[in-house]
């Protein structure tokens, strides 16, 4: 499985930041890639750097993939553990200090759960937009009992793409683990609206 990452989008001043400036890390989802998510940032009136790697898994389809779908809602755990082992060397090549503000769609934000479940102190703020966590322990997860840093979850109740049991296993994980700002969203299905943008840019903007 390939896993290395060659493609990404960035702001005009993420080549020129300081070192410890926070940077945002917008990850796609499954089937897109990184030119879908950095039109939502105007909206968020994000003013750090940014950068949007794509995933380094070709669909034969079309778009792009973190882990392959095996099980839908929880990757395999060596493909989890691959895809995360590949987006922080990339990470540690591009970003190596800045703290991160992670947001991830879908698949993404099942990335960037396993970002803040491998490597906590390098993550300011996780957002996880219709995503969902693994079903199987990650290295800091007693890291993230002693420290429940906030994390928001947005999910819509008419989402048919994450599948009720991984809605489950997300919610329970990350009650018991983070601080969650847990928004559900009547109607909304597998995507982001004006609601989701809305309770994300007060998650952002919060100390």
């Amino acid at each position: 499985m390939n896993t290395d990452i060659t493609e990404w989008v960035a702001s005009n001043d993420f080549d020129e930041r300081q070192p410890s400036e926070p940077v945002t890390l917008l990850l796609h989802g499954y089937g897109s890639h990184e030119q879908d998510l950095p039109p939502i940032l105007e909206w968020l009136g994000l003013s750090t750097p940014w950068v949007s790697p794509r995933a380094p898994i070709a669909l034969p389809t079309a778009g792009f993939a973190w882990a392959p779908i095996t099980i839908p809602g929880n990757p395999d755990p060596d493909d989890a553990a691959v895809a995360t082992d590949g987006l922080w060397r990339w990470l540690d090549q591009n970003v190596p200090v800045a703290p991160i503000v992670a947001i991830g769609f879908s698949q993404g934000g099942f990335m960037v759960s396993q970002l803040l479940r491998t490597r906590p102190d390098r993550i300011a703020k996780a957002a996880l937009l219709a995503g969902f966590v693994a079903g199987t322990a990650q290295p800091a997860d007693p890291e993230l009992v002693a420290t429940k840093p906030t994390v928001f979850w947005a999910h819509g109740t008419s989402d048919t793409v994450i599948v009720p049991e991984a809605i489950e296993r997300t919610s329970e994980f990350l009650h018991a683990h983070t601080t969650v700002i847990d928004k559900s969203y009547p109607g909304l299905g597998h995507s982001i609206d004006e609601r989701v943008l809305n309770d994300l840019r007060d998650y952002l903007a919060s100390a």
